[in-house]
């Protein structure tokens, strides 16, 4: 695991601030403290209890869907098939495990159960706008870094490295630098979640921007491992301007600081260096959120993994992703956790559509794409280049904080 430049001399006394640094471990282990852990027997008996003592089986019984399928939903194969006169029941009861995961978690947002909603999200939401993720075998990043000689996927984010050789990086911040990539349907969902009302925060790993790009304020957004907006010197953490290292990159030129001629980069986090303090809103935020969307993600980048097992015990957590990953690989899941597996966008569109959501989201999308003026400028690649390097002009300003009192109206309007 990395560490920070100031904690390798252990003789050194420790700043009164702790500092988190950005760290990867393929054995990352996920524990839930909040959950004891349960025999697969004794929780398929919970799930034969009625629950309708409680407010939230009260609330879903009155729309005929009992809670145990909500709070059970990774359980249903091994239940007996349940009838019932009412419609809404029948219909429910024929969905598959992770349908029903979708739909319930639907009901809680339509039924105001859910108004503080985190995303916590990952590379995937961005593969649909043409951004590979990490990991995934012989699409993702990491398996298309042969061309740059790095002795592991990893060492092209890790500060250390970047100190001794920073030509890899620059290499691949061209194809990373915003501008050339648009926002899909995933950003612009999450989007929605803003305009109405329910978004108390949205934390990505991304450094793509496109998050900011499709209209997400910046006060409901914390880029956990920073972004290319800013630059600065990677050693004395000088600021630089931007553009210049822009420029800079772009012409295959290493930008160096004015200061201490050490080599200056965007302020992307890498391995072994601090996170942004924005990111440290996680304290206050997740202990308020009453329902947690995980999307895109494969959980293995601390302290970002960890950040999904800080939510109250009894707040319901969605995981939409191609793979069960971190506290969701375990059997059974913990009550209240649900998840959907499979294409992330085809699985958004259906959460929307199970919400309601679905116009109002493509309508947001053409609004949002006609405020730009598409401008292609072509930039050459390298003769090993493998990605597509055409870029697009920025977009418009971001529209303002009034997208939640603005649903107001719509919904009235229905």
């Amino acid at each position: 695991m990395s560490r920070s430049r100031s904690s390798r001399d252990k003789n050194v006394a420790q700043p009164l601030v702790s500092r988190t640094t950005r760290s990867w471990s393929s054995q990352t282990k996920h524990p839930n403290p909040a959950e004891p852990d349960e025999s697969q027997q004794s929780l398929c008996r919970k799930m034969r209890r009625k629950r309708t003592a409680s407010p939230l089986g009260q609330d879903l019984g009155q729309i005929g869907v009992n809670e145990q399928d909500v709070l059970y939903s990774s359980c249903s194969k091994e239940k007996k098939s349940r009838t019932s006169s009412d419609p809404l029941r029948a219909t429910s009861s024929s969905l598959s495990s992770s349908q029903s995961g979708l739909s319930s978690v639907a009901l809680l947002v339509k039924r105001g159960r859910c108004k503080k909603v985190v995303v916590v999200a990952g590379a995937g939401i961005s593969t649909a706008s043409g951004i590979p993720d990490f990991r995934t075998p012989g699409t993702g990043l990491y398996a298309n870094l042969e061309k740059y000689n790095v002795p592991y996927p990893e060492a092209i984010f890790n500060i250390d490295y970047f100190s001794n050789d920073p030509q890899p990086f620059f290499s691949l911040a061209k194809f990373l630098y915003p501008g050339g990539h648009r926002p899909n349907y995933i950003h612009y969902f999450i989007r929605m979640l803003h305009h109405k009302g329910l978004l108390l925060r949205v934390y990505t790993q991304n450094i793509d921007g496109l998050e900011k790009l499709c209209g997400i304020p910046d006060e409901k957004l914390v880029e956990a491992h920073g972004s290319f907006a800013t630059a600065s010197c990677h050693l004395c953490h000088t600021p630089y301007p931007s553009e210049e290292a822009k420029c800079a990159i772009m012409s295959d030129n290493v930008p160096t600081c004015s200061f201490c001629a050490a080599t200056v980069k965007p302020d992307v986090v890498f391995f072994g260096e601090d996170l942004p303090q924005k990111y440290f809103l996680h304290t206050k935020d997740f202990p308020k959120a009453d329902l947690l969307i995980i999307m895109g993600t494969s959980l293995k980048i601390e302290p970002f993994a960890s950040l999904v097992n800080t939510v109250g015990s009894s707040v319901p957590r969605l995981l939409l992703n191609r793979h069960a990953v971190g506290p969701f690989e375990r059997v059974p899941l913990r009550r209240r956790d649900h998840m959907e597996l499979g294409d992330l966008a085809e699985t958004i569109r259906r959460f929307a559509e199970f919400l309601g959501w679905n116009g109002e989201i493509e309508e947001m999308m053409k609004d949002r794409e006609a405020l730009s003026i598409p401008a292609p400028v072509s930039i050459s690649p390298q003769k090993d280049q493998t990605f597509n390097l055409s870029r697009k002009s920025e977009e418009a300003e971001p529209d303002s904080e009034t997208d939640s009192k603005s649903s107001a109206s719509s919904n009235a309007s229905k």
